[in-house]
């Protein structure tokens, strides 16, 4: 817990979280603390450090492909964590999980295409929607109060009334942090069987999922029209600035023909840091996950029961995969204009809002807990002290942008 809790770095300029310019144009400030990306201040693993001193000061950067080694790593990774027989011979190598979504959309959809996503959803998933020249069908989760579902009968009108062919489904999901279930995986690779719907499973998340809840990959059902951005060093290990993106699928035409897209683009083999690096990761850094997923379960009872007794009006989603807290805060009947001044001027708390996943989501705002604790207790005491001391039409006109269209990749 020790090791967590000295998270430091976060206020280094070079990382976007944390550029001026960035924090201005979210915020119309800089004097925000970011919770805003969805990355690590924790140092990684030891034996990523290890791996890339080693080559660092090997000094020698002849070209090296070992991307079959990486295969194999993440095949027995998957295995073990998991209970996944997923083949070494079925992944391809893609820069990134962002990237091979916007490779995927370009070669297995049409200009115009329907492109189903459930929404409030990661926002970039719309804009590489948007920018392949793709239309967006937005499939509204049921907000149960306590948690989100999936809307089964409306998603299926909605494939059927907008032409749907594809759907792009977030597992865990990004910002709510549930898990879905078997049964609830099962239900959807129903429907899109019955509309021949095309589904890219962004499973990125996998490996951050909590006690009491289990990851299930799209991989495992038999359905062929299911590919799987199903492995990356990124969210798991805290490599997001060194990772790459591994798609997977069981079904061979799709694999051949997305594999020779990307070997003829040169695309499928990454450099040696980042190839050892994910190879130590997933070779050895099973214990610092574990560690992790600890600290971050704690961080999340914490905020909880400190929300419950200092903030009770505050709507606290408790994730179950993710580190990434939902909140909704309509409960403190804020305008939208006074719960921007208070989370972002007042309590300096450099929040992801809610417009940024969907339009129905105005009074909602996610956090990244992959912070230090003192961060968050000090975060939240700032809030609460400023809804107490809130006092209506004090505050002044904010120009934050809740657009979504963030340069940032989180």
């Amino acid at each position: 817990m020790t090791a967590f809790n000295s998270a430091s770095n976060y206020g280094e300029h070079a990382f976007i979280k944390s550029k001026p310019e960035m924090l201005e144009s979210i915020y119309n400030t800089v004097d925000v603390f970011p919770y805003w990306v969805a990355d690590m201040d924790f140092q990684v693993a030891e034996p990523i450090t290890q791996e890339l001193n080693r080559l660092v000061e090997r000094g020698v950067y002849s070209y090296e492909f070992n991307e079959q080694a990486v295969f194999e790593a993440l095949s027995q990774w998957y295995s073990k964590r998991h209970g996944l027989s997923l083949s070494s011979d079925k992944f391809v190598q893609v820069p990134g999980v962002l990237p091979g979504i916007a490779l995927l959309l370009r070669q297995f959809t049409n200009e115009g295409d329907g492109v189903l996503i459930h929404t409030p959803a990661y926002h970039q998933f719309a804009n590489l929607v948007n920018k392949a020249g793709r239309q967006v069908v937005n499939s509204p989760l049921i907000n149960d109060g306590q948690s989100y579902q999936v809307d089964f009968s409306g998603m299926e009108q909605q494939i059927i009334d907008q032409k749907v062919k594809t759907m792009i489904f977030c597992n865990p999901h990004n910002p709510t942090g549930r898990v879905w279930t078997p049964q609830e995986i099962e239900q959807v690779i129903e429907i899109a069987k019955r509309h021949d719907v095309l589904i890219i499973s962004d499973e990125v998340h996998s490996d951050i999922i909590f006690e009491g809840h289990a990851f299930t990959s799209l991989t495992s059902f038999d359905y062929d029209k299911v590919i799987a951005l199903i492995g990356s060093p990124a969210k798991t290990f805290g490599m997001h600035s060194i990772s790459n993106g591994y798609v997977y699928t069981n079904n061979h035409e799709l694999f051949e023909a997305f594999k020779t897209n990307i070997a003829a683009m040169y695309l499928d083999h990454g450099n040696a840091l980042t190839t050892f690096a994910t190879i130590a990761a997933f070779e050895k850094g099973e214990e610092w996950l574990d560690g992790m997923l600890a600290y971050l379960q704690d961080t999340v009872k914490w905020i909880s029961e400190f929300a419950e007794l200092r903030i009770p009006q505050l709507k606290v989603f408790q994730p179950q995969g993710t580190y990434q807290v939902w909140f909704d805060f309509s409960g403190l009947d804020f305008s939208e204009e006074e719960l921007k001044n208070v989370v972002f001027e007042q309590a300096k708390m450099g929040l992801t809002p809610g417009g940024w996943f969907g339009a129905q989501s105005p009074n909602f705002m996610r956090m990244n807990i992959a912070t230090s604790r003192d961060n968050i207790e000090q975060s939240f005491t700032a809030l609460a002290d400023a809804i107490d001391g809130f006092e209506r039409g004090s505050q002044t006109s904010s120009t934050c942008c809740d657009s979504g269209a963030s340069k940032s990749c989180c």
